[in-house]
């Protein structure tokens, strides 16, 4: 099945542009294998470091290139080149009617097979790594159903130069072994300057996420410096928002003021470096005075 996958791409060259409808920026896209010839590979280019696809009836084939308009290795939040792009999908619970591959030189490799996402209670992130020069390409290939109505291969896409660095490219967020060790001072100042968020509060409460593998941490924000979405929600003086971290780490409710930074995975806040805030201060005061401060933080 590999082999022949492979030799089909080895004849991408002929590939039509697809004509069925992207999201205004294309960031997402969405279509029918209805509208496809038979046999025929339809080409996709995703330009955005985030989106979604949805393909209604899959019939042949998709081959998706992930080109976002970024310069290559770019972060996007300041901290430079990483040197490593990490991509990662997330399937909609109703996948079904195609396998995903990743495309590397020619080679296909199975991502996600149809029969996975169906014993699985919930979707599992898929995530891998490509290096500068790569230009990832995701091959949805449709599998024979004598019934399509009911057929949907969606998901969700992510595109990251800036993994946090104690994270795992190749791996979803609850799934590190080094999540749980704690930042050092160096970890901490650059987590400051590159993360989705930034926040300074108390933990309210802990929950356990089974289904997820992780811990739900709740919060009470007293001060959002940065947040790349909605993370956290509130009044002007008072906002509340979660994180989330692996389970493994036994987290705990403690008194005491922290500051929270960490990265939005598929609109969700996972835990990164989370020292508690004179501990922060003390770091962020020494590396002003020694002028090796990477980034200037506000009222601090």
């Amino acid at each position: 099945m590999l082999g022949s996958l492979a030799l089909l791409v080895s004849f991408l060259s002929g590939l039509r542009a697809s004509t069925a409808s992207y999201s205004e920026d294309q960031c997402s896209w969405r279509g029918s294998g209805l509208s496809q010839l038979q046999g025929s590979v339809e080409q996709v280019w995703l330009r955005c470091a985030e989106g979604s696809v949805e393909w209604l009836y899959p019939a042949g084939a998709l081959r998706l290139t992930l080109s976002p308009r970024l310069p290559w290795g770019f972060t996007g939040n300041g901290g430079g080149a990483s040197g490593v792009l990490s991509v990662c999908v997330k399937p909609a619970e109703e996948f079904g009617g195609a396998q995903l591959y990743l495309e590397r030189s020619g080679v296909l490799e199975l991502v996600l097979g149809e029969q996975e996402n169906e014993v699985n209670a919930s979707p599992r992130v898929h995530c891998f790594s490509a290096t500068p020069g790569e230009r990832p390409a995701l091959f949805l290939q449709a599998t024979p159903h004598q019934d399509i109505s009911r057929r949907v291969a969606a998901f969700r896409y992510e595109l990251r130069g800036d993994w946090p660095p104690r994270m795992s490219v190749d791996s979803d967020p609850n799934s590190s072994e080094d999540a749980c060790r704690p930042c050092n001072n160096s970890e901490i100042l650059m987590a400051v300057c590159t993360s989705d968020f930034v926040v300074r509060g108390n933990i309210r409460a802990v929950e356990q996420d089974p289904t997820l593998g992780a811990a739900v941490i709740k919060v009470v924000a007293t001060r959002v410096f940065r947040q790349k979405s909605a993370l956290f929600t509130g009044g002007r003086l008072t906002r509340s928002g979660e994180f989330r971290t692996p389970m493994q780490c036994g987290v705990r409710p403690g008194a005491g003021s922290f500051l929270f930074t960490g990265h939005a995975h598929f609109g969700q806040a996972w835990l990164g470096c989370a020292p508690r805030y004179k501990d922060f201060q003390r770091a962020y005061n020494q590396a002003r005075l020694a002028q090796e401060m990477p980034c200037e933080l506000d009222a601090v």
